[in-house]
């Protein structure tokens, strides 16, 4: 017998925290992703385990499990939450028993209601989408179009990703058959084995380290949902030490110490904090001119896979945006620009922000869905091209 489709854990989970909230629960997106990411690990997902993650990671307080109790036996009555009978499903919407045929169409819209005598919460007893492919359906959706409970369901599915920069070879040696380097010292040892006969020289090779990622991301109210996605993804892939993070709205933000601790959506809440400039419009030119005299000055752009997260609406002066891209492209290894707005075939900047800074990147992606993101990681790791500026 084959073995029951998994369902989708993103959209479990944003279903979930939206009947708890619903219930007078306080569900936030930090414990549906805690949920998210624990259902992930399970497979396969039973009906009790579902409901043992969901008591783990949902509910802090004791006295809110008999609430989610009763959500939990709502959300027994989808199609779609584990250890459901489908035959139980359909026959459970007539007093009889006597449901449709499980081979009988759902209908021309692809949509199936399921009805019991139990009274459920609204939101978890309502008509839900049945679609060959939840995960398909919130991967392939622009993040702007997600609710919140879903972009953080979404954490569990980057946890996957790797954030991978191109090698560098750094100062250091190690020990190494055919280095170019003789380690003079070493090879000196080992002549006192051959009565001071070099016979044997110890080479060295310089170590392979990957580059460090900049992050410069576009904080204006516009560019809120891709950026946040962006930085979540950026936690989630665990791009660490080497990785630092600046906001720019009006002004530079540093957010590396604040995305280093805690969980995704308490990360992201807390830089959101430190910024302060939101609504101030967005200039971009001025930004880059702080991050160039200040840390990128100090060693921090040198050499480094520099990505810029912005729609390229420029409020300053778009020649002075040109000419601190041109100063970026001489410190940075390689430049990508992410921009949503290019998910529409054929885009090409005209005039403004985008128009001065396209010259001086290596890579623009959309980076708009999770599935856009796979764009993204393979501009990060492609060795650098010769610039169009250039």
């Amino acid at each position: 017998m084959a073995e029951p489709e998994q369902p989708d854990v993103a959209t479990l989970a944003a279903r979930l925290g939206a009947a708890c909230r619903a219930a007078g629960l306080p569900v936030g997106p930090d414990r549906a992703a805690r949920f998210a990411a624990a259902l992930a690990e399970l497979a396969p997902v039973t009906a009790e385990r579902f409901r043992d993650c969901a008591r783990a990671t949902l509910v802090a307080d004791p006295a809110d499990l008999a609430v989610l109790d009763r959500v939990l036996a709502g959300a027994g009555d989808q199609p779609d939450v584990p250890g459901r009978d489908p035959a139980a499903q359909d026959a459970a919407g007539r007093p009889d028993g006597s449901g449709p045929s499980r081979s009988g169409p759902a209908g021309a819209s692809g949509r199936r209601t399921v009805r019991t005598g139990r009274q459920a919460p609204a939101p978890v007893s309502a008509t839900v989408a049945m679609t060959a492919s939840p995960a398909e359906r919130l991967a392939e959706r622009p993040f702007d179009e997600l609710t919140p409970e879903e972009l953080a369901g979404l954490a569990a599915a980057m946890a996957a990703f790797r954030l991978v920069t191109p090698s560098r070879r750094s100062r250091r040696t190690r020990p190494h058959r055919r280095g170019r380097e003789i380690d003079l010292q070493a090879t000196l040892r080992v002549a006192r084995r051959t009565g001071g006969d070099p016979a044997r020289p110890v080479r060295r090779a310089r170590q392979l380290r990957p580059r460090r990622l900049v992050v410069l991301c576009d904080v204006s109210g516009s560019m809120e949902p891709w950026t946040r996605m962006l930085l979540q993804l950026l936690w989630c892939a665990r791009a660490g030490s080497r990785a630092e993070v600046f906001a720019f709205a009006t002004r530079l933000t540093r957010l590396t110490a604040a995305l280093g601790r805690g969980t995704p959506a308490v990360a992201l809440d807390r830089a959101a904090r430190a910024v302060r400039d939101r609504s101030g419009g967005t200039r971009i030119g001025d930004a880059l001119a702080s991050f160039l005299d200040g840390p990128g000055a100090r060693g921090t752009a040198r050499g480094a896979v520099v990505l810029v997260v912005s729609d390229g609406w420029e409020t300053g002066d778009p020649e002075r945006l040109g000419r601190q891209m041109a100063r970026l492209s001489r410190l940075a290894h390689r430049i990508v620009w992410c921009n949503p707005r290019t998910r529409v075939p054929g885009y090409r900047p005209l005039a403004g922000g985008m128009a001065a800074a396209w010259p001086y990147c290596d890579e623009i992606v959309s980076a708009h869905s999770l599935d856009a993101l796979g764009e993204l990681l393979a501009a990060l790791a492609a060795p650098r091209p010769a610039r169009r500026g250039r």
